[in-house]
């Protein structure tokens, strides 16, 4: 199995940046595709870094926010048949809402209407190819997690605090573990593993590794904390806890959030940016 990051919040000077994600997996003779960034940088970079974007089997978005969907045009523009897996509560809806500022941060208009034709909606414990699984998550109290971070869903009623319905994690089964992806984690990452790790408890396995960032980052932007750094030091205890044999993380997860969580877990934890290549 093999992991590329094609675009994130970080990267060298070869390579181009954004606030995003886009992730390239290897699995089993296949290509998949785990979002597409802010934009269709990540394309330009997946040229670079040998990866044909054609020969992407499927793909799956991760959330309906904008930093993960921004670059479906572009893919679409070069693989005329790979599916896009996404939950059925995935609309044009998603907004940031402070006081009476209101700011779209959602799918790119238009997409889901444009390229209908390539949509597969899913929800619950979904089986795309053998090993292969989309996770959806019911974890309690969404709504006031979407509330805290400013996040909305426009209705016909008017806005109401996001309950990230629509977010879901991509899970691979290995011989004797899994390996899962979870973009931002909107539902937090403990949470998250423990309710992937029910979810798949008829496989005998569990969550080995971890994917994705944290919604840790404050409003500042990467180099900002959303929290206070004993949260932090807590969170990486609670990993250590899980037993996992690495957690990759990067883009929401913000640089001091980052730094606090390697102090906690070691090498237990690594940073994903632009280019890297990850083997398991």
């Amino acid at each position: 199995m093999k992991i590329t990051i094609l675009i994130e919040n970080q990267a060298p000077d070869s390579l181009k940046k954004e606030h995003g994600l886009a992730v390239h997996i290897e699995y089993n003779g296949q290509n998949y595709l785990l979002d597409t960034g802010a934009s269709g940088q990540f394309a330009k970079n997946a040229e670079q870094l040998g990866i044909d974007l054609s020969k992407i089997d499927a793909s799956f978005l991760s959330h309906a926010h904008y930093d993960h969907s921004g670059g479906y045009k572009e893919f679409f523009s070069k693989n005329p048949k790979a599916p896009l897996y996404l939950q059925k509560s995935a609309m044009e809806n998603c907004y940031s809402k402070v006081l009476w500022f209101r700011e779209y941060i959602g799918i790119p208009k238009d997409i889901l209407k444009e390229y209908a034709s390539r949509l597969c909606f899913v929800s619950g414990i979904t089986k795309i190819n053998p090993g292969v699984w989309v996770i959806s998550h019911s974890i309690h109290g969404l709504s006031e997690k979407g509330r805290k971070s400013h996040m909305y869903i426009r209705t016909k009623q008017g806005f109401t605090p996001d309950d990230f319905s629509h977010e879901q994690s991509l899970v691979f089964e290995r011989e004797h573990d899994l390996v899962m992806f979870n973009s931002c984690c909107h539902a937090g990452v403990v949470s998250i593993i423990n309710e992937v790790n029910d979810a798949m408890k008829a496989t005998g396995k569990k969550v080995s590794y971890m994917f994705g960032g944290f919604h840790t980052m404050g409003l500042r932007g990467a180099n900002s904390m959303g929290g206070r750094p004993k949260e932090i030091t807590k969170l990486g205890q609670q990993l250590l806890a899980l037993n996992l044999s690495g957690v990759y993380t990067g883009h929401c997860t913000g640089i001091p959030a980052f730094r606090i969580l390697k102090e906690t877990m070691k090498d237990k934890i690594h940073y994903m940016k632009t280019g890297s290549v990850i083997s398991l």
